[in-house]
């Protein structure tokens, strides 16, 4: 859209001033506009200058929208084929891509009724990295509204199913992810975590997934929510799996800004060689608060006795891999999740919604394409943001008009708070352990659902995980076992860049073969 005018006129200069309660004469408002006419004739100029982009070296087609009968679980938003190299670590391997990730020809909704009809014009870093592994992507999958939930009910594109129990939510909000995996619809899968989104469906589906160390895979390309909270990882079906789309997709990205400082000089990545190092002599401690929870505080669930058992036979089964295993108090686990909801309340509605995604003041990459989209599709239709958005854009305009940003910008300030209390343990122990989610998958959500309960049900599993999106330490959820025939995922974290450490760890519990998931066993369709 060409920007019109190189001046604004007297009566809309009067509204812009009236609208930041400004109070200016009209000859103050007719300098000012001049003025203003400065910045409009430089807009004119960069139009005319091209704008740098990410790049598509592959060749693919639109692919197409599955039948209800080719799509298990409303696990895909799309399909597709596109072919990388013929060699790399990701040979022979199927790849579905989280619907939050630009893949360049192919429709993107993100979960979302804003952003339906957009086609992004870039690959994410990710998606060519994983080309040039050697992975043949076949489908974008199913996500939560704006990926802005956990349970896995609130698509615009329908709820996607537990694959235990299609009733049940699978969690999310990379739902759809977990589903592909778990009815052999694809090998590896991507998925993104701000508060917990790839280990929630993890845990929930019976699959294994990884958030790494912040900053280790480059998030360009791809929807945010919160630029400080933004992951984005893989999930797989065995560990394997996991280490060999980790080490496609890790490593430098100059056009990512959550990357500086983050790797060292002359990083490679290199997961797949030392996935057998086992865990001899390791050091593990349970952390007490990740365990018993009594449901006393303001939308966290009690802990299922159950699980909580399950997930501590589970991490003593270590002991007999040579690990020590002992318990460890880490108090400020229990205040993470308020330091985590100011953040992501505040934070997710500045950038993701009055940023369109993109914001400012950072050097990286802007996803124009993609901004302008959601822009559009917000003044459009206002009332499609989920109902979670809403929550959160209200919370901060309730909050600015008296506070301003001042609770953000504390609760930013005492992150380090929860980083020391982590890094203090991980000066005693290799890797930290809980449960995942400590009750298993909670009954869907119908859309007319009264929203304080829809978006409470959305976000209640989180508060195990939220501690790590926050200090930015690798976590990995592993598969454990069941209880009431639904599945336990055991969360082990460990220091930053020792993701490794995690993918070893899961490898070697993963061969004492205490979980064996339903559809290995023929329960799904494969």
């Amino acid at each position: 859209m060409p920007i019109g005018p190189l001046q604004p006129t007297q009566s809309k200069m009067r509204e812009l001033a009236e609208r930041k309660h400004l109070d200016l004469s009209d000859d103050e408002l007719r300098q000012y506009s001049d003025l203003i006419g400065g910045t409009l004739a430089a807009c004119r100029v960069i139009d005319g200058i091209p704008e740098q982009t990410l790049p598509t070296k592959y060749p693919r087609t639109v692919g197409w929208r599955p039948a209800a009968e080719d799509n298990p679980l409303n696990g895909w938003a799309w399909r597709c084929q596109i072919e990388g190299a013929s060699e790399g670590v990701l040979r022979g391997k199927t790849i579905g891509i989280k619907d939050a990730v630009c893949v360049a020809g192919v429709p993107m909704r993100n979960g979302s009724k804003l952003l339906e009809g957009f086609t992004p014009d870039v690959d994410a870093t990710i998606v060519t990295r994983i080309l040039d592994a050697g992975g043949k992507i076949v489908g974008k999958t199913n996500t939560e509204d704006l990926s802005f939930s956990g349970a896995g009910y609130t698509s615009a594109l329908g709820a996607v199913g537990n694959p235990y129990d299609s009733s049940r939510n699978p969690g999310a909000s990379s739902s759809g992810s977990a589903a592909v995996l778990a009815t052999g619809g694809a090998d590896i899968a991507i998925g993104g975590d701000q508060g917990g989104s790839i280990r929630l469906p993890a845990a929930w589906s019976g699959v294994y997934g990884l958030k790494p160390t912040y900053g280790l895979v480059p998030y360009t390309g791809i929807a945010p929510i919160e630029k400080t909270l933004d992951h984005v990882g893989p999930m797989a079906n065995t560990t394997e799996d996991l280490a060999r789309l980790l080490q496609a997709i890790a490593g430098p990205d100059p056009f990512d800004p959550r990357q500086r400082g983050i790797l060292p000089g002359g990083f490679s990545p290199s997961y797949v060689a030392g996935l057998n190092g086992g865990v001899a002599g390791k050091k593990i401690g349970i952390v007490r608060e990740g365990f018993a929870r009594d449901g006393k505080d303001i939308g966290v669930p009690a802990s299922d006795p159950a699980v909580d058992e399950a997930v501590l036979a589970a991490v003593r089964k270590f002991e007999s891999l040579g690990a020590t295993v002992h318990d460890v108090s880490i108090p400020m686990h229990l205040l993470a999740c308020h330091i985590w909801n100011v953040i992501a309340t505040l934070g997710s509605a500045e950038f993701m919604v009055d940023g369109a995604g993109n914001g400012s003041n950072s050097f990286g990459y802007y996803n124009s394409s993609l901004g302008i989209a959601f822009e559009r599709g917000l003044r459009a239709r206002p009332n499609d943001l989920p109902y979670a958005a809403i929550t959160s854009v209200l919370a901060t305009e309730y909050l600015k008009d008296s506070q301003g940003m001042r609770y953000y910008w504390k609760a930013q300030n005492q992150r380090h708070l929860v980083l020391n209390a982590l890094n203090a343990a991980f000066d005693q122990y290799d890797l930290l352990a809980m449960p995942t989610i400590p009750f298993t998958a909670t009954s869907a959500r119908a859309p007319d659902t009264p929203v304080g309960e829809y978006v409470g049900q959305a976000l209640n599993m989180t508060h195990n995980c939220v501690t790590t999106n926050l200090t930015g330490h690798p976590s990995i959820s592993i598969p454990c076992g069941f209880v009431g025939g639904m599945p336990v995922g055991m969360m082990l974290s460990a220091r930053h860049l020792e993701d490794a450490l995690l993918l070893q760890a899961s490898a070697a519990f993963e061969k004492l073969g205490a979980y064996t998931p339903k559809w290995f066993a023929g329960g799904l369709a494969a």
